[in-house]
């Protein structure tokens, strides 16, 4: 009976432990796709706390006409610019949070007069070593199961939340790294399209042309050979 109710407080020790660790380790992460219309700002808006940090990464994927760039602001809670970047295509951003407030994410296309441009981003808000905070989580774990510090530390539960921790970071890493290469294949895909429209386009142009010329040319002689019509008169006046 006692080797089965211990059973039970272990099991109930990596669960709490494993519920702690994901709870401390949540941070704000979105992925978004905007469309940013010629001649127009869209902003948006995020609050974020002191001593959390931003990390906002862009990238346009299709420019209407082959221009994929876009003017980018970071600005903070009192409107002040932290970052300012002009007609990029993509960057990489990073700030250290230490006003509390609603911070203004703005893409720009007002130099643009009849293009819309296609922009993906993703902002990740998280808190610095917030994910192994061991103290708290330990006495939170004291109260849910009622055994002592050492026998969580005999039992090296520490080790598994840090090694989950690790796990987690990587898998987000790898995670971010599709996005981003997924992007790319977005941003490429729609360029070739509109090189393939353009060149349909031009190619139709040509054909056109060619049959236009061909038929004035089949008019031209027929008008000079057929005697009795208008134009044949009209060539006799004009000496041909």
């Amino acid at each position: 009976m006692e080797a089965g109710t211990q059973a039970g407080l272990v099991l109930t020790l990596l669960v709490a432990g494993l519920l702690l660790v994901v709870q401390d380790a949540e941070a704000y992460d979105k992925e978004m796709t905007v469309y940013v219309d010629a001649g127009k700002t869209e902003c948006l808006y995020h609050t974020v706390r002191e001593g959390e940090t931003i990390d906002f990464e862009y990238q346009v994927i299709d420019g209407g006409h082959g221009d994929l760039d876009i003017s980018f602001t970071l600005l903070d809670p009192i409107g002040l610019v932290i970052v300012s970047d002009f007609k990029k295509p993509e960057n990489v951003h990073r700030h250290d949070v230490t006003k509390e407030g609603d911070y203004r994410f703005c893409f720009d296309n007002s130099f643009s007069m009849f293009n819309r441009k296609t922009v993906f981003f993703e902002l990740i808000v998280e808190r610095e070593g917030e994910q192994f905070h061991g103290d708290t989580q330990w006495n939170e774990v004291d109260e849910l199961t009622g055994l002592s510090r050492d026998e969580y530390y005999d039992m090296k539960v520490q080790d598994i939340m840090d090694f989950i921790g690790r796990i987690r970071l990587q898998l987000n890493k790898a995670r971010q790294l599709q996005d981003v290469l997924r992007s790319h294949e977005a941003r490429d895909r729609n360029l070739a399209e509109s090189n393939f429209q353009k060149v349909n386009h031009w190619s139709m142009l040509q054909i056109s042309a060619m049959i236009g010329v061909g038929l004035i040319q089949v008019f031209m002689l027929r008008s000079i050979f057929a005697t009795d019509g208008r134009m044949h008169k009209m060539w006799r006046k004009l000496g041909i």
